[in-house]
Parts: structure tokens; C-alpha cells; sequence
């Protein structure tokens, strides 16, 4: 069939309308006519080949949800007209001991990517959620509550999960304090999933623009970390810190706020090496850990809790032709909190 998406057709074009032929709807597989699609910040960096080795043209988005319109005929838990969704990962080798612990992010022959990756042959590539449909094998599409509002449920198959799997992996839960270094896609969501599973929250930014945004959304204080005073006082003051922030920045002032053994989580992803004095770690036990999305297993978990809890990103709506405006705005930080695009509008 023939798709409509935005694309990237090298890493210095501006995405524009492009249409291309997907493969056939596989006896496992599920199309899915999506609905919206959000926009993550690792879209810009690959689409504008900030990490490396991107491939064009390229069709990005990993935050798609949708009505499912036809299904292999070897497919158990899909039906046409369910509600579903496709997150960052597509396939997997399904055989090695992560892929067998249901955590496929870790695949140890690489999973691959719902954009920017070739498929298990390697030589299809992937082409992700900025389009009308996706075809993705059944075992890696996922069930979305349908009481949830699906424009705000996207974001949860990247921003939610990424924040989700790592408070769940460290325990986090009433009594412990926690710190969201920067509010933006993923920052906002780790304060409400933190605050719902009975954290302390505290938003760490340099913007004191968002210290009303970041009560609203369940924290319960707001530090200005370019405010010397108020950083002094928050010396090992945090149980854990998750770090959300996709630019360099210095890791030094956060560890410095960790209790004696407390961990600095990262998920945020910069394009540039970070700072660390190692002295940060060493004179506390400090532990500094990172953290990829999440296994399907879990990530389905993570969209029934927050079907259970009514929780969803806090988003704006744009249209197809304003995607690369958004991106500007994203490196500005100018959104609260994730663009999510009109699939009708491709």
C-alpha cells in the first residue's frame, strides 16, 4: 500500500511530505492506521544525524497510537478496530537472555528500531509514525486503555516509559525523595509517575518559568539550580535523581545533591560528553546508572497503570506541515510538554 508521511531526506533537509510503499501485512503482522503520532527530542538528533549513522530518507516517530485495520491470520491478540500503539522497538532476536527476561531494549544482537533501522534481513528499513499507517509484527504492538485520551496517550510509548521503567527498577515509593532534573517531554511525566507512586518530587531547572507548571503537576517543591543558595541546601537531600536533560550540562551538581549511596539515574541523552568529577561518586558510594525505555512486557504495564491512575502527557497538537517549526521550538523548549501530530494531516 501506498503511505503518506514526512520525511527526512538527509540530515540537512527540512522533513517534508513523502510517500512510499510499505511491505505486504505478514501472517503475524498488524496494520494500524495511526491516529497521532508524538515527537520526541532523539527524532531531531536523528533526523538531523546529531548521534551518528542515520539512514535516509528517514521517517521518524516512535509514540504512535491508532486503530488497528487488518491482521495476519496468525494473529491471537489483535482485532480490527482495536485501539493500539507502537513504541521504539519493532523486532528483536527473541532468542538471547535479555530478549528472553522481556527486555528486548537490550537485545544482545540490537533490536530493532520502529525508524532508522533496517529490519532483521537487514536491508528493509524501518519507517516510523510521522505517516498514515504502520505495519509492525503483533508481538510488538500494544494494547492502549481505552479510557485514556489517545492524542495524550502517545507520548506514554516513549516519555512514559522511559521515566517509568527506571523508577519502577530502582523502587522508588513513599518516602523516598526524588529529584526530576528538567521539565520538558520526559521530565513532566517522571513527576507524575513519581508523585503517583508516593514520592517526595522535586523539579530541578534552570527555568524559573516552570516552578508553577511543576506543582501543577505534582511536585511538591521546585529548586532554580542556578541559584547557588538553593543547590547548598540540597546537598544530599535526594534519594534519587532522574537526569532528563538532552543537552551538556555538568553531572557534579546533581550527585552532589544525592544522599550517601543515592543513584543518578539517566535517560535524557545529549549529543556531547558530560562532565564528572569522579570524587562526586567516590565520597558518598554515589551510583550513577542509565536506563533504555522498557521491555514490551513492561511497557504494557506501564500503559495499564497509567490507564488505571487516568494519567497521560500534557501536550499540544500540531499539524503535519508545522512538524519542522516544532522542532525548533523543542531545541528552545518552548512546548509544554510534547508535540503530537494530526495523523489526519499528512
Amino acid at each position: 500500500m501506498k503511505v503518506k508521511s514526512y520525511a527526512a531526506q538527509n540530515s540537512k533537509s527540512p522533513l517534508a511530505p513523502w510517500t512510499f510503499d510499505s511491505r505486504e501485512v505478514g501472517p503475524k503482522d498488524v496494520l494500524i492506521e495511526i491516529a497521532f503520532s508524538g515527537i520526541c527530542h532523539s527524532d531531531i538528533h536523528q533526523a538531523r544525524d546529531e548521534w551518528g549513522g542515520s539512514i535516509f530518507p528517514m521517517v521518524p516517530g516512535h509514540e504512535i497510537v491508532g486503530h488497528v485495520k487488518q491482521v495476519g491470520a496468525q494473529v491471537k491478540n489483535f482485532k480490527v478496530g482495536d485501539v493500539a500503539g507502537v513504541g521504539c522497538m519493532v523486532d528483536s532476536c527473541r532468542i538471547c537472555a535479555s530478549c528472553k527476561d522481556h527486555l528486548e531494549q537490550y537485545c544482545e544482537v540490537g533490536f530493532v528500531g520502529t525508524y532508522n533501522a533496517l529490519e532483521r534481513d537487514k536491508k528493509t528499513p524501518t519507517y516510523g509514525g510521522y505517516a498514515s499507517h504502520i505495519i509492525t509484527n503483533e508481538d510488538f504492538v500494544l494494547h492502549i486503555p481505552k479510557n485514556l485520551d489517545l492524542a495524550a496517550a502517545a507520548p506514554l510509548l516513549c516519555a512514559g516509559i522511559t521515566t517509568y521503567s527506571p523508577l519502577k527498577k530502582v523502587g522508588v515509593t513513599k518516602g523516598h525523595r526524588v529529584g526530576v532534573l528538567g521539565l520538558g517531554g520526559l521530565g513532566h511525566m517522571a513527576v507524575k509517575l513519581a508523585a503517583s507512586f508516593g514520592a517526595e518530587v522535586t523539579v530541578l531547572s534552570g527555568s524559573k518559568a516552570k516552578e508553577a507548571d511543576a506543582k501543577k503537576l505534582g511536585a511538591t517543591h521546585f529548586a532554580l539550580t542556578s541559584d547557588e543558595a538553593t543547590v547548598a541546601k540540597l546537598q544530599n537531600h535526594f534519594d534519587f535523581i532522574l537526569d532528563t536533560v538532552a543537552a551538556k550540562h555538568d553531572l557534579n551538581q546533581a550527585l552532589q545533591m544525592l544522599k550517601r549511596e543515592g543513584t543518578l539515574i539517566m535517560v535524557g541523552a545529549a549529543d556531547k560528553p558530560l562532565d564528572l568529577s569522579v570524587f562526586s561518586l567516590i565520597m558518598k558510594r554515589r551510583k550513577i546508572m542509565g536506563s533504555l525505555i522498557g521491555g514490551i512486557k513492561e511497557t504494557q504495564e506501564m500503559l495499564d497503570y497509567c490507564g488505571k491512575h487516568n494519567i497521560t502527557c500534557d501536550i499540544e497538537m500540531i499539524k503535519a506541515p508545522e512538524i519542522n517549526d516544532a522542532y525548533e521550538r523543542m531545541i528552545s523548549g518552548k512546548v509544554r510538554y510534547r508535540f503530537v501530530i494530526d495523523a489526519k494531516t499528512f
